[in-house]
């Protein structure tokens, strides 16, 4: 589980191919990896993936074409928001977040008001209906409330 507060701005460095999928290469910027090991789980734009090579501030994981087919932004090179999982004892200031996407929506509007943006984006038809008027979406690994 994340809470979608995203902890740094990661960059994509680039894909290796697999037999099934690709491996993304990871350098986690400002994301202290002196606690991950392999097998820890590390939300890259929302989306969980397990950490299956690491070495100082870089890391991989592997990422299937399901996943691939139903994100955007996991881009080489690119940058990547990036999240650890959460602990039991951490404070969740954003949301429960599972890591698992459930679609992708359209950008209709990123507008400017005062110091905030106003960001309209259509869901698709199918998960439009279980979103709450006063509820809480992720977009790009971000809690935000709709």
């Amino acid at each position: 589980m994340f809470s979608g507060i995203i902890a740094a701005v990661g960059r994509i460095t680039h894909l290796t191919p697999r037999e099934v999928g690709y491996r993304l290469h990871v350098d986690g910027g400002g994301l202290s990896l002196d606690d991950v090991s392999l097998g820890d789980s590390i939300a890259h734009n929302g989306v969980c993936l397990t950490v299956v090579a690491r070495e100082g501030n870089t890391f991989a994981v592997d990422v299937s074409p399901e996943t691939l087919s139903c994100t955007v932004g996991l881009d080489a090179p690119g940058p990547v928001n990036l999240e650890k999982a959460l602990r039991l004892n951490d404070v969740i200031g954003g949301h429960l977040v599972s890591g698992h996407v459930d679609g992708v929506g359209e950008v209709l509007r990123f507008d400017p008001v005062g110091d905030n943006r106003l960001l309209e984006i259509r869901a698709p038809k199918e998960i439009a209906k279980f979103i709450a008027r006063k509820g809480s979406i992720v977009v790009d690994g971000t809690s935000l409330t709709t």
